[in-house]
């Protein structure tokens, strides 16, 4: 059984633009308990900017943005969206989890996208747990992470490894948020994070995480 009130929250601000399971309400009203107005967002896999995108309507409505975009043909469709939404800088590279020029603290280098810069949504279908892991440079607000829902929330092991797991389950991306100071949220197929010390802020309490894992996070 779900928390009450996280499931409350969740369907009373879900709500989908450009996002697949509720995001885009999620985000706005999380922004906005947070007192944040405008700022900066970093989202990779980006296509065309638009396509499922978890932060796009935030740039619509006057955000700042680094999408960052490695199929040369996804991204001379983000291109078109750039033309139209000249505050999104584009990135014409896949993100990697080594410590090279390809690493999520090195593409963001080369922006000024701010160290404690608002929202990042990761969604790689693949290597989102080792990514996050790697980020040091940056602190972001809120982070959004793909996971794989359908692995049991007890199994601590399953994180992606080509040939052996697909996604990372629940637990350890639990357990990186909680390393890298952050609290969970809820879960909507992505699990979203906020930062330690902007929690109580949110106004949501409970005792068990997994009381936040809504596993009818689908429903509207």
């Amino acid at each position: 059984m779900g928390n009450k009130y996280t499931n409350k929250f969740y369907h009373r601000y879900c709500k989908n633009k450009y996002s697949q399971n509720g995001e885009d309400g999620i985000l706005e009203e999380l922004l906005k308990r947070l007192d944040i107005k405008n700022g900066w967002v970093c989202e990779f896999g980006a296509w065309d900017g638009k396509h499922l995108s978890n932060t796009f309507f935030l740039i619509e409505s006057g955000f700042k943005g680094v999408f960052i975009e490695g199929d040369s043909q996804k991204f001379k469709d983000l291109e078109k969206t750039v033309s139209e939404f000249s505050r999104i800088i584009p990135i014409n590279s896949y993100v990697d989890y080594n410590n090279n020029e390809n690493s999520l603290d090195n593409l963001l280098k080369r922006t000024e996208i701010p160290n404690d810069f608002d929202v990042l949504s990761i969604d790689i279908d693949s290597y989102d747990y080792q990514v996050w892991k790697s980020l040091k440079n940056y602190n972001p607000k809120i982070v959004i992470v793909e996971i794989n829902s359908s692995i049991s929330t007890t199994i601590t092991n399953h994180i992606h490894k080509e040939g052996k797991y697909q996604g990372t389950s629940f637990k350890p991306m639990f357990d990186l948020g909680c390393e890298k100071g952050y609290k969970f949220l809820l879960h909507t197929g992505n699990m979203i994070f906020v930062r330690e010390d902007l929690f109580d802020k949110i106004g949501i309490t409970y005792k068990d995480p997994l009381e936040n894992f809504l596993t009818n996070w689908g429903a509207r």
